[in-house]
């Protein structure tokens, strides 16, 4: 009966413990493949979720903003003298009875049943085709973003998967554009649904507070990979008191001159020529003095402000934005690892493939997902004694007779040996 406030109470602590039971038993059970270890995942995760939805509603309840439980404490479990006591027994009795009365249903209310359910059902999980149940990640939209990108190169899907975290090499200049931190944001998310689905119980909120807290610490120290001062923006510096001539930029190549104008906030785009004549005007005339069409478009900041040019591609904020994204993924791809190895083999695996190949090998999968069991003492069927293969299970019966494994030669020597 939760009429009373003292009742809820009773029986969000009886919740709490049933659910911490049923988690228990729950992870004791050996999944038999794959596929259940994953709903397996599934249903604790929903009754830690219970757990912490009935831990809040009990947290509330002992808050006691309203009073109601302080008020119901005093009303029928204390009395003023020993002789009302028993009228307070009473008076409690009474509206048990009248209660149970109104109510004949709720005589006897059993939740055990409820919470078994849990036990048995099949939680539903959404997969793309090309994730195969969680095997392997679905990477092609990104691919597709990357590729038609600017700060982007064109290679194959197998190559994207392979050096898939690696942004280092991507300018600075390129990373100020919305277009990235875009990407940047589509990679978060597919991750971290990945994350979610393969492996429920991780807990991705608290990874990423201690990364977080981690990163600040690295960021003030400028121990961030290729976003230091003194890493890869000062590499991109040109001494223009070397250079007298126009003539002697140009002989620095085009590729150098656009990372030293990006360097400076300037338009990196043109000709080598044009360039070198917008870099050399740095040495006559200093750069906030320089007239504002050779500056490079500013991109937007979250309020909507530009970012005025002072010599960097963004400002210092918009930096460390973008460098803690980066580490957030690079600490996703990590959790990752195995996924991303199987993706990236499975890629190389298809480029030989016909389609029909393909089909047959996605369905073949699908099937290996729903039988596959990690029962290594299962009695294997194998009547024709054949050999085993790498993958633990008897080679084919064609390619036993085509390598002729089924040939007895007698030893000419040792007659009783073959």
């Amino acid at each position: 009966m939760a009429s009373t406030v003292l009742e809820a109470t009773r029986a969000a602590h009886e919740d709490l413990e049933r659910l911490e039971r049923l988690a228990v038993s729950e992870l004791q059970r050996e999944p038999a493949n794959p596929r259940d270890r994953l709903f397996q995942s599934h249903r604790v995760r929903h009754m830690l979720d219970l757990v912490v939805s009935t831990s809040g509603k009990l947290v509330e309840i002992y808050e006691d903003k309203d009073n109601a439980r302080k008020d119901e404490i005093n009303t029928h479990l204390t009395a003023p003298t020993q002789s009302g006591l028993f009228s307070k027994y009473y008076e409690r009795l009474k509206e048990i009875r009248e209660y149970h009365r109104r109510n004949p249903s709720a005589r006897f209310v059993s939740t055990t049943d409820d919470y078994e359910e849990l036990l048995k059902e099949e939680p539903v999980i959404e997969f793309t085709g090309e994730e195969t149940f969680g095997r392997y990640l679905d990477l092609h939209e990104l691919y597709n973003e990357f590729i038609n990108s600017k700060f982007g190169t064109l290679m194959e899907y197998s190559a994207y998967v392979g050096c898939f975290s690696q942004t280092d090499k991507i300018s600075h200049s390129h990373k100020a554009t919305r277009k990235y931190r875009e990407y940047l944001e589509h990679i978060l998310e597919y991750l971290t649904s990945f994350l979610y689905r393969t492996e429920p119980l991780q807990d991705i909120d608290k990874i990423f507070l201690k990364l977080e807290s981690e990163f600040e610490e690295q960021w003030a120290n400028e121990g961030i990979l290729g976003w230091g001062n003194k890493g890869t923006e000062k590499e991109s510096e040109i001494d223009l008191d070397y250079y007298s001539t126009v003539e002697e930029l140009v002989e620095l190549g085009p590729e150098k001159l656009k990372q030293a104008l990006a360097a400076r906030g300037l338009k990196s785009g043109g000709t080598v020529q044009q360039r070198a004549d917008r870099l050399f005007l740095l040495k006559v005339t200093p750069l906030e003095q320089l007239d504002r069409k050779h500056f490079a478009k500013v991109p937007h900041t979250k309020d909507g402000s530009n970012t005025a040019p002072n010599g960097n591609a963004f400002k210092e904020d918009m930096k460390k934005e973008i460098a803690l994204m980066e580490v957030k993924m690079k600490r996703l791809c990590e959790l990752l690892d195995e996924a991303f190895v199987r993706t990236k083999e499975n890629a190389e695996k298809k480029l030989t493939l016909t389609y029909e190949e393909m089909e047959a090998e996605r369905e073949e999968e699908e099937v290996q997902v729903d039988t596959e069991s990690d029962d290594e003492e299962q009695q294997i069927y194998n009547p024709l004694k054949l050999p085993m293969g790498w993958d633990g299970k008897p080679i084919p019966y064609w390619l036993y007779k085509l390598h002729g494994l089924g040939q007895v030669t007698s030893c000419h020597i040792w007659e009783y040996i073959s």
